[in-house]
């Protein structure tokens, strides 16, 4: 019996498949991670996260995208100088970004052969774009490279416009190097604003209930991973991690991504097991579980965000360790909590802050921060260090930290804290910190700049509870 006569006709309203995603080039990735940034207002990090995924690279040209993404962002200033004085007005934001991220390469970026980065730049433009701008990108570049070669791209002139001169020089925000000018005086503000890292490395430390630091060391060169000693005891500084998270040991628990001044914040805090601790914003949770692992599992460590996708982020940052003693809470910080006044052994205030100390690892910071987010930010750090320091018991102790490098968000908190609160001393004790670190503790507080100190730029003060 003959069979039916099969219907091959696609009916419209059936769903399709989805097809394979395809697979990017490395500037298709950098690209859509800047525009993340640029136009989106994501942050660095997560927008490069999300692009790389979504591109399915080699490990060789998820490098060079990051490479592409994180130069362009740190130059981003210098960038619009150069180009914006070679257009009369600026295309699209798509097509500047293109033009962005090519000049990244071509100012910046030695391996990178001129041609190719202005080839890609115009395949991009074309693929992207129905509008006839190849031509435009194709010139701009091509101007850009003569420019450079005939040693015509000015800065501004410091003598006109000393904040100007190094906004541009730094590729730092204005309001920034405003502030910054005036805290430590011109000379002292170009070592800092200009200083960038030598290779970029990401910090790991090991879980202290599960291993140390010198096998996770030799863990890690058993994956091709080189590392460097830190500053800070049991910080490995490793180079060729590639994603941190896909490494068996990170997902076993057998160590975490930190950095050096996230980990001598929990140091400061001096826990010690059986503790009663109180981390005020916690998120995402590397100090509050350095401190959770240095109490051996033991007491309980209070880790507050405002925002419940953070607190997420703690608890599962906590689960992967394997601790138990991790309370994690969405709390605002900056309002009083009257259930645990005066019962804290130790809190920790890692305060909201303006991240200038961080713009390696943060480079969205560069050109985002504002004077109005950095006046906006100083009730708010007032109110939870205020609020905090409540729960600290007689004879506890108050850490204080923020990772900027701006005396408003700092030491003149702490003053004004300590003026208003004279049940509070600053403590003096250095030996929590590493010895190359010592001579710069004052009156319980220290700063830390990346261009001196060989870590982010950080600021910590101690101060203890001698009465109620």
């Amino acid at each position: 019996m003959q069979g039916k006569k099969m219907d091959r006709t696609v009916r419209r309203d059936a769903p399709r498949r989805p097809g394979p995603r395809p697979v990017l080039s490395p500037r298709d990735a950098a690209l859509n991670a800047v525009m993340a940034v640029t136009k989106d207002k994501a942050y660095a990090a997560q927008a490069l996260s999300r692009a790389l995924g979504f591109a399915r690279l080699k490990p060789d040209d998820r490098r060079l995208a990051a490479n592409l993404f994180y130069t362009c962002l740190e130059k981003l200033i210098q960038i619009d100088w150069h180009l914006d004085g070679l257009v009369e007005s600026r295309p699209d934001p798509m097509t500047w970004d293109i033009l962005r991220i090519a000049a990244a390469q071509i100012l910046y970026m030695d391996r990178v052969p001129d041609h190719a980065a202005v080839d890609e730049a115009v395949k991009q433009v074309r693929v992207r774009h129905r509008q006839n701008l190849d031509k435009l990108v194709n010139a701009v570049l091509r101007s850009l490279i003569r420019a450079r070669d005939a040693g015509t791209l000015a800065l501004p002139d410091a003598d006109e416009d000393p904040v100007k001169a190094l906004s541009i020089a730094c590729s730092v925000a204005e309001p920034a190097v405003r502030r910054v000018i005036d805290a430590y005086g011109a000379d002292m503000a170009s070592e800092i604003l200009s200083y960038t890292p030598v290779e970029r490395t990401v910090t790991v430390r090991p879980n202290l209930l599960r291993t140390d630091a010198a096998s996770l060391e030799a863990m890690l060169a058993q994956d091709g991973v080189a590392v460097k000693r830190g500053v800070v005891p049991d910080a490995l500084n490793a180079t060729g991690l590639g994603d941190p998270s896909a490494l068996p040991g990170f997902q076993k628990g057998i160590f975490s991504v930190q950095s050096e001044g996230s980990m001598l914040c929990a140091l400061a805090a001096d826990v010690r097991p059986g503790m009663q601790v109180l981390d005020a914003c916690a998120a995402p949770g590397g100090k509050t579980c350095l401190m959770a692992e240095r109490m051996q599992n033991t007491g309980r460590v209070h880790a507050w965000d405002i925002y419940p996708h953070r607190v997420e982020l703690i608890r599962a940052q906590a689960r992967r360790l394997g601790l138990d003693n991790v309370r994690p809470a969405v709390r605002d910080a900056s309002k009083p909590a009257p259930s645990l006044e005066m019962s804290m052994d130790a809190v920790l205030v890692d305060a909201p802050c303006s991240g200038l100390g961080v713009m390696a690892e943060k480079p969205d910071i560069r050109f985002n921060i504002t004077d109005e987010e950095i006046e906006g930010l100083l009730p708010v750090q007032a109110a939870i260090l205020e609020n905090a320091s409540k729960c600290v018991c007689v004879g506890g102790l108050l850490v204080y930290s923020t990772c900027t490098i701006l005396p408003e968000e700092n030491e003149a908190q702490v003053r004004a804290f300590l003026e208003k609160y004279p049940s509070f001393e600053p403590d003096g004790d250095d030996t929590w910190l590493p010895e190359p670190l010592r001579p710069r503790l004052r009156d319980g507080m220290i700063g830390l700049l990346p261009s001196r100190d060989g870590v982010e730029g950080f600021f910590i003060a101690r101060m203890r509870r001698r009465r109620a």
